[in-house]
């Protein structure tokens, strides 16, 4: 009996350690390489529609947050990207349909329908942005997605910064919480054994 009470007891420490090692590494990922202010592009990262086709809660809120940074003049142009990675509906579409309910000139915003994950959402607004000539994006997601968001972007060299959307206002606490959990672990992981080889990532900058 005291041999498991011994094994459960390192175990606690186990993953007391871990969990402590993940929010360290979770809050400490930088949120941008700049000090700029005012940028060429918001980057708007893309997740899932609903079944129906109607922007997720999630959805919702990025697109939201983009729209109040482009009215207060933080950028002129959009880009919202993401492709049909979880159903049939193209995720940037939604978004940009949204966007321009809400007043913003469709002429302003780029649609990127490739991505099929977070990636993928980097390397092909990347290659939007250096069409246009732009050098410089505010790039924004759900509060938890943007820790891994920033690992993804600190191998690019435009400036950038990270932008939180707010939570839906119908999500709980502890979904809230269960988001940075998952979020967390991931990033941990990232860090340790680092990102899978890939054509859409880049060397670090």
């Amino acid at each position: 009996m005291q041999s498991l009470r011994r094994i459960l007891i390192v175990l606690l420490a186990v993953v007391f350690v871990v969990i402590v090692d993940a929010a360290f590494v979770y809050r400490n990922i930088p949120n941008s390489n700049t000090e700029l202010r005012h940028f060429d592009a918001l980057i708007v990262l893309g997740n899932p529609a609903m079944p129906d086709g109607t922007p997720s809660p999630e959805q919702r809120e990025r697109t939201l947050e983009a729209v109040r940074e482009y009215k207060a003049g933080v950028a002129s142009h959009l880009i919202f990207t993401g492709g049909a990675a979880h159903n049939r509906f193209v995720e940037a579409d939604l978004m940009k349909r949204l966007a321009v309910a809400q007043g913003v000139p469709s002429s302003d915003i780029t649609v990127e329908d490739q991505a099929q994950n977070t990636v993928q959402n980097i390397y092909f607004s990347d290659q939007i942005m250096e069409a246009h000539h732009w050098t410089s994006a505010e790039v924004i997601s759900s509060p938890s997605h943007l820790p891994r968001t920033g690992l993804i972007l600190s191998h690019y060299s435009f400036a950038w910064r990270t932008q939180a959307a707010p939570w839906p206002a119908e999500y709980t606490l502890l979904q809230r919480a269960m988001h940075f959990c998952v979020e967390a672990e991931y990033c941990l992981r990232l860090q340790v054994f680092g990102f899978p080889a890939s054509r859409f990532l880049p060397k670090p900058a």
